[in-house]
C-alpha cells in the first residue's frame, strides 16, 4: 500500500529543497504518494494567506507531510506557519537528532545526540501581554493580588509573558523520550531544566520527570540544569545521548547541539503528535539563494528519513542514510558549504547533490 504524503514546498529555497528530497525519497522505492501543497510567502502573493486551507485539509487526510523552509517575518508579518501546524495537529514532541558524519567539518568527531523538546508549553505559549495595555493591568492586579512577590515595576514599562508548565505535558514529553530510548537502542535519557530558579514550573518538570522515569528502569536516567548542560555539551558530548527539555531550552540546545556535528545544513528535525507528524529542515528558507541551486540539500533528505521510519520503511530509511552518509564522505559531489574551502569551484549545486544520493542509493 503506498503511503500518502503531504509535500509543502515552502519558500525562498524551499521549491528547489522540496524537488530534490522528493526525487531522492522516489528513488528509495518506498511507495510513497504525494500531495503536493503550498505554504509561505510565495503562498501569501499568490493567495493572500500563508497557510491555505487546503494545506491543513491534506495534513489531515495524509496524517503525515514533509515540509521545506518557511519564512517566519521578525517583529513584523504573518504569524509563524511552523508554530501554527504545531499547535492545530498537537505535534507536542520535536525530534531533533544530531549526529556526526565524515566528510563535515566540525571540531567534534563521533557525536550521536537525539533532542526531544516539549513543543506546546513554556514561554513559547504565547501568553504575552504588551506594555501599557489595560489586558496587562488586570494580569498585573491579578499577580499581585494573588502572589506574597510583587510586581513591582510599572505595567506602561513592562512586557509580560507567562511560562506553563502541565503535568499532563511533562509526563508526555518524557514517556515519548523514554520510548523513543527504548526503541532505538539508546541507554540514557537526560531531563534538562532550571528547577533551582523556577521551583514552581521547571520543579514541576524535574518532579514529573523522576516518576515517568521509574517506568523505563532499563533506560538510564539523570538531570541536569540547562547552563551547565550547555558547558557539558561542549566540553564532553560523548556523555549524552538522548536529551528531553522544555521549549525554549530545547529550541537553543538543538541549534548548540547542531553545531556540535557542523551546523543545520546537516540537521534534520520532526514534529510528532497523536495523529499527524511534519518532517522538516531545521533551517531556514535563505531567500538570498532563492533560484541559486545552491543550498545543501542534506537536512531535508534526513528529514525524510525520519520520515520514512515513521512511516515503518525502515529498510529504506537505512540505506538512504547510508547513501547520504557515503556522498558525503565521498566529497565529489557535495554543495560548497561541505567542501574543505567555502570557495572550491569544484562544488556542485542542489540538484547535482541529489543526483548524486541517488547514484549511491542505486550503488
Amino acid at each position: 500500500m503506498p503511503h500518502d504524503v503531504t509535500l509543502i514546498t515552502g519558500d525562498g529555497t524551499g521549491p528547489e529543497l522540496a524537488a530534490v528530497a522528493r526525487d531522492v525519497l522516489d528513488a528509495t522505492g518506498a511507495p510513497i504518494r504525494w500531495d503536493v501543497q503550498e505554504a509561505g510567502l510565495d503562498c501569501l502573493q499568490k493567495h493572500g494567506t500563508p497557510l491555505p486551507d487546503a494545506l491543513t485539509a491534506s495534513i489531515r487526510r495524509t496524517r503525515v507531510a514533509l515540509k521545506a523552509p518557511i519564512t517566519t517575518p521578525v517583529g513584523t508579518g504573518f504569524r509563524s506557519v511552523n508554530v501554527h501546524l504545531r499547535q492545530a495537529f498537537g505535534l507536542f514532541a520535536c525530534l531533533r537528532p544530531c549526529k556526526s558524519y565524515r566528510g563535515v567539518r566540525s571540531r567534534y568527531e563521533n557525536i550521536d545526540l537525539v533532542i526531544v523538546r516539549e513543543n506546546t508549553e513554556d514561554l513559547y505559549a504565547g501568553i504575552e501581554f504588551a506594555r501599557g495595555t489595560d489586558e496587562l493591568r488586570r494580569a498585573y492586579e491579578a499577580i499581585n493580588a494573588a502572589s506574597t512577590r510583587k510586581i513591582a515595576t510599572p505595567p506602561e514599562t513592562t512586557g509580560l509573558s507567562i511560562k506553563p508548565i502541565s503535568v499532563a505535558a511533562t509526563e508526555r514529553i518524557h514517556r515519548f523520550a523514554f520510548q523513543y530510548a527504548r526503541s532505538h537502542g539508546r541507554r540514557k535519557v537526560t531531563s534538562v531544566h532550571k528547577a533551582n530558579i523556577m521551583k514552581h514550573t521547571d520543579g514541576l518538570w524535574l518532579e514529573v520527570a523522576r516518576e515517568t522515569a521509574r517506568a523505563f528502569p532499563d533506560v538510564e536516567f539523570e538531570d541536569r540544569i540547562v547552563d551547565n548542560m550547555c558547558m557539558q555539551l561542549v566540553q564532553k558530548p560523548e556523555l549524552y545521548d538522548v536529551l528531553v527539555l522544555p521549549n525554549l531550552y530545547g529550541d537553543i540546545i538543538s541549534d548548540l547541539a547542531a553545531g556540535l556535528v557542523g551546523g543545520l545544513g546537516v540537521a534534520p528535525g520532526a514534529n510528532i503528535g497523536p495523529d499527524a507528524a511534519v518532517f522538516e529542515a531545521t533551517h531556514g528558507s535563505a531567500p538570498r539563494y532563492k533560484g541559486q541551486n545552491k543550498v545543501n540539500p542534506t537536512a531535508l533528505i534526513l528529514s525524510g528519513v525520519l520520515m520514512l521510519e515513521h512511516l515503518g520503511e525502515n529498510d529504506a530509511a537505512r540505506r538512504l542514510e547510508q547513501a547520504v552518509a557515503a556522498t558525503i564522505a565521498d566529497g565529489r559531489f557535495v554543495t560548497y558549504d561541505l567542501k574543505p574551502s567555502r570557495d572550491d569551484p569544484t562544488a556542485v549545486g542542489t540538484r547535482e547533490m541529489g543526483q548524486a544520493i541517488i547514484r549511491a542509493l542505486r550503488a
